[in-house]
């Protein structure tokens, strides 16, 4: 399947401006907008500010007004109510927008479908509506009401609350409506804001408080919540441009245990993967890592991979990169920024570092983890992990497109 349009947004901005950050090195942590951090036990966060969501608002909808299609204007202005709710639905919007008019589908003319998978849905605008009576309506906490905002020709819109890899299983159903015949074109997203419910956890689970992410990294101090959206266009292929093809992906759900990953679970889906996308470990050249930064995640991760990777010679393995070091743990979008970013780095020949990593912990030794500076190199062939609580995966294989 195609990728025929795309549209992100994460603390540092649209693609372009994370992938920059990423290739620099550079961490979007900041202090917490969000709660009373001496409660929650976490003092840092990678929030979307003021700033950096008005210009992307601004850069959809001139992209959106230069197309003509989704929803015309409705591009230009923000969903739901006043700037003061954190509203994820908002950014999901106008992500939805971008991606249709970079695709040049008018939702008006074609049978377009949406799928937005999500990990906590509007749980912050419900905890702003709880506790400070900001003013919300119950529709807004489906997505539906967002997406027909700026696209109210869609033909349905479907929401999956499948945790960290809640997007990487839309993409798999937009796949599949597509190759079934039920729409000509499926637009695959993912939303999730920074909420005070998920945050009391991690400072509950937590032994320390972390102030950056550092994946795969002997001193990493665990997992900090990003917040943002993603959504591509999936058509069939053709001659028109794409910006990257989605071979595959492999969707499973092990239930092991409620919040710690199998590595048994993690490397089934890895193969399903593969077996959907028709190719063999050896044919990978990069992977784009779940790599949370925490103590059970990463050398799970880490030990799948090296199992996955272990007839391959050394001088073949592929780059292993991820981006939550630079953005945080965007929850359901994840899974799709890393598509992106993986699309992104075959495209320009770039393979970003893993930001905060200096030191890898032993279970990742064998892994070609990118440290310090990007890497020079023409992917053609990448995976990109994203694991959830229950044992809730997707992962998905990509390939590049000739410019």
């Amino acid at each position: 399947m195609a990728i025929t349009g795309s549209s992100m947004v994460s603390c540092h901005g649209d693609l372009d401006a994370t992938f920059d950050a990423l290739l620099a090195g550079r961490s979007g942590a900041s202090p917490l907008r969000a709660g009373d951090p001496a409660k929650l036990n976490v003092t840092h966060g990678y929030g979307i500010d003021d700033a950096t969501e008005r210009a992307y608002r601004a850069s959809v909808a001139e992209a959106v007004s230069a197309s003509g299609v989704a929803g015309g204007a409705a591009g230009a202005h923000p969903y739901g109510v006043g700037e003061d709710v954190r509203l994820s639905g908002r950014w999901l919007a106008q992500a939805v927008a971008g991606a249709l008019a970079e695709a040049g589908v008018d939702p008006d003319t074609s049978r377009v479908a949406v799928i937005v998978g999500t990990g906590l849905r509007e749980l912050r605008a419900v905890e702003q509506w709880h506790g400070d009576d900001a003013a919300l309506r119950l529709a807004q906490t489906h997505f539906n009401e967002a997406v027909r905002s700026v696209a109210p020709g869609v033909t349905e819109v479907h929401t999956l609350a499948n945790a960290c890899a809640a997007s990487g299983y839309a993409l798999a159903l937009a796949a599949d409506l597509l190759e079934l015949g039920e729409a000509d074109a499926v637009v695959a997203a993912g939303c999730d804001t920074l909420t005070e419910s998920m945050l009391t956890m991690i400072g509950r689970v937590g032994t320390t408080t972390a102030e950056t992410v550092r994946p795969f990294d002997t001193d990493r101090d665990g997992v900090l919540l990003g917040e943002g959206a993603a959504a591509v266009v999936l058509e069939l292929p053709s001659d028109k441009p794409a910006f990257g093809l989605v071979r595959g992906v492999g969707i499973g759900c092990d239930a092991f245990h409620e919040t710690a990953p199998d590595p048994g679970g993690v490397l089934a889906t890895m193969r399903e993967a593969h077996q959907r996308a028709g190719i063999e470990p050896g044919e990978v050249d990069l992977v784009v890592a779940h790599g949370t930064s925490t103590a059970l995640n990463d050398p799970t991760e880490a030990t799948a991979l090296t199992e996955l990777f272990a007839d391959v010679a050394p001088a073949d393995a592929p780059a292993v990169t991820g981006i939550k070091g630079a953005i945080g743990h965007t929850s359901g979008g994840a899974a799709l920024m890393s598509v992106l970013v993986a699309c992104q780095a075959m495209r320009q020949g770039t393979v970003p570092p893993v930001t905060g990593l200096r030191t890898a912990i032993p279970e990742a030794e064998k892994l070609a983890l990118v440290i310090g500076e990007p890497l020079a190199a023409r992917p053609r062939i990448a995976q990109i992990n994203a694991f959830g609580f229950g044992g809730v995966n997707a992962v998905t294989i990509v390939e590049a497109v000739d410019a």
